[in-house]
């Protein structure tokens, strides 16, 4: 009985016959075209069946996925790609380090002056008699 054998994205896309060691194939599934087309159009398919090649088997996963998103960030912004995306992620990082800091500061403060507000309440109470059970400290 033979088995029915459907063409990888890469190869339906290229019209191309896919197959037993097509390397896209494991990739690049019939059902998501839109994936690889985005990948060709920035790299060009020989160069990703290239890449793929020199990595590992365990590792191309997140290759393709890599290439994916720097192509992807390449359609969307043709000057910077991927690099406007990290830029913004690293300023988003360096807003959100500075509302912590605030934040600890405003932390510390409170906390100091809730320590200072206790102490003043413990000096400003004294002696007080009701504390003497049996009444030696009475006034005179």
């Amino acid at each position: 009985m033979s088995r029915i054998v459907y063409p990888c994205g890469p190869c339906k896309i290229q019209r191309k016959k896919c197959g037993d060691k097509c390397i896209l194939a494991p990739y690049f599934p019939p059902n998501d075209p839109h994936k690889f087309f985005v990948v060709r159009k920035i790299f060009g398919a020989s160069n990703i069946a290239k890449i793929l090649e020199d990595i590992p088997g365990e590792k191309r996963g997140d290759a393709v996925r890599s290439l994916v998103y720097e192509a992807s960030a390449r359609l969307n912004d043709p000057i910077y790609g991927c690099t406007a995306e990290i830029s913004r992620l690293q300023n988003q990082v360096l807003h959100l380090q500075s509302q912590l800091a605030t934040v600890q500061a405003e932390l510390l403060n409170a906390h100091g002056n809730l320590v200072v507000s206790q102490n003043n309440e413990n000096e400003d109470i004294g002696f007080q008699y009701d504390d003497d059970p049996f009444g030696l400290w009475a006034p005179l």
